[in-house]
């Protein structure tokens, strides 16, 4: 670019001089080749990053918050599950645009352009966040362990803590092998939710009108505290750094050609799998509805009641059984999505390299010491209430994910020509303030009643 456009290329000077410049996940970056031909063919080589991140957005913690909110309020929080998915959509195509544009992930970004007392407090907030998603995992996989063998919650935790090797044995066998490890258990949720939903039978219209959004989800605070759960489940911290850094280990020509025609892709990849997650979320939600809102079951918060129940009401003997194998994929997926998220998150913010399975170990051993407290103490509600809480969390922890990237993304001097539009970046801030507006609505009716 000549000098009468000197905005139109990133700018070196605009991130901080001393920040490290190790690839992110560099064992895989750039690994997975691009053909030439037919665009058929790219977008294939693009498929994966997108499914990966989609895991998150349909973890055990999605089931919690849709059970709940499905079993007590019918079909009303459809909006809320739509809405966060449109958010949800947007803030990941923006994560992606940053890695492919800067080659840097979301965290490598932060430490490259705050000071270190601030990407200290950004890596405390996203650890809470990921301990937070860990927390659920451990308690979605120990109830579909039990539900499908009988083993306690305890024993499930526990055994939870095992699968730390599952992400060093698939990252061996290479980061397509991953990929499509995730989308075949993806594949088995969905199919899952599709049987139930047919068995379920819901009126379409009912369905239809929950999609609307109503006034009242603002004005009932119990409503509210689900709605916000469900905006903490959908709209994920950890995966914003997540994709940031996975869209990198495409092969893709480090120019501007190469990196246009990477984010359009990658946004393709990502915003089709998200439409999967939209339909899992509301399958769940919509299941509860019909099944227990319908026959007056409006208590129904937890897996394991939701579980028990499914069969009968259904009058479909196998439901119960779709239910906990969908529960335990989900289990699994969430296992490998959050790990990489860690190893992230601490790689970039610390430029700290810890063995992965030390990590995990480290992270699954924080999450399932309050999931075995909880249990001994309060028995299966006291961990259904704490899945949900864990989402209240997560969604806590958004605004110091989202602002940041909404910054970069924006920033003309970051991002050159690649810099989102002014329109984008407006509804993005829009978002962003939805977002922290309603964490403090929550936190306010939280600390004062």
């Amino acid at each position: 670019m000549d000098a009468r456009s000197p905005h139109l290329t990133p700018d070196a000077t605009a991130w901080r001089a001393d920040a490290p410049t190790t690839r992110s996940l560099a064992e895989v970056n750039s690994t997975v080749a691009i053909p030439r031909g037919h665009w058929s063919r790219r977008l294939l080589a693009f498929v994966g990053p997108g499914y990966l991140v989609s895991v998150g957005y349909m973890d055990p913690g999605n089931w919690a918050t849709d059970l709940a909110g499905g079993s007590r309020f019918g079909y009303t929080l459809l909006s809320v599950i739509l809405l966060s998915n449109l958010m949800a959509i947007l803030l990941q195509s923006l994560a992606a645009r940053l890695g492919i544009v800067t080659d840097r992930d979301l965290a490598q970004a932060c430490r490259a352009t705050y000071s270190p007392a601030v990407n200290f407090l950004l890596w405390l907030a996203c650890e809470a966040a990921i301990i937070a998603c860990d927390l659920a995992e451990v308690i979605g996989t120990a109830i579909a362990l039990k539900l499908l063998f009988g083993i306690p919650l305890i024993g499930g935790a526990l055994l939870a803590a095992l699968d730390a090797f599952l992400l060093l044995l698939l990252m061996n066998r290479g980061f397509r092998f991953l990929e499509a490890f995730v989308i075949a258990l993806l594949a088995v949720i969905a199919v899952c939710f599709a049987i139930q939903i047919v068995a379920a039978a819901p009126p379409v219209a009912e369905v239809l009108h929950g999609f609307l959004p109503k006034t009242e989800i603002f004005t009932n605070p119990e409503m509210l505290y689900i709605a916000i759960g469900i905006i903490g489940a959908t709209v994920m911290p950890h995966n914003l750094y997540l994709h940031s850094s996975i869209v990198q280990t495409r092969a893709y020509e480090r120019n501007d050609t190469g990196r246009r025609e990477a984010i359009k892709w990658a946004t393709t990849d990502s915003t089709i799998a998200l439409m999967l997650a939209l339909f899992i979320n509301a399958a769940i939600l919509v299941v509860a509805a019909a099944t227990f809102h319908k026959s007056g079951h409006s208590d129904v918060a937890e897996i394991g009641q939701a579980f028990e129940l499914l069969s009968p009401l259904l009058g479909l003997g196998i439901a119960s059984t779709l239910f906990a194998v969908a529960l335990l994929a989900s289990g699994l997926n969430s296992t490998v999505t959050a790990t990489l998220a860690g190893q992230i998150v601490m790689e970039g913010f610390l430029d700290l390299r810890l063995p992965s399975w030390a990590r995990r170990l480290l992270t699954r051993g924080i999450a399932i010491i309050p999931v075995i407290i909880v249990t001994a103490i309060y028995g299966e509600r006291g961990t259904a209430d704490l899945l949900v809480f864990s989402q209240v969390v997560l969604s806590m922890q958004l605004p110091f994910a989202v602002i940041p990237l909404v910054r970069f993304v924006s920033d003309r001097r970051k991002m050159g020509q690649f810099a989102i539009p002014v329109s984008v970046a407006a509804i993005a801030w829009i978002v962003a303030g939805v977002i922290v507006v309603l964490n403090l609505k929550l936190l306010a009716d939280t600390l004062f009643g």
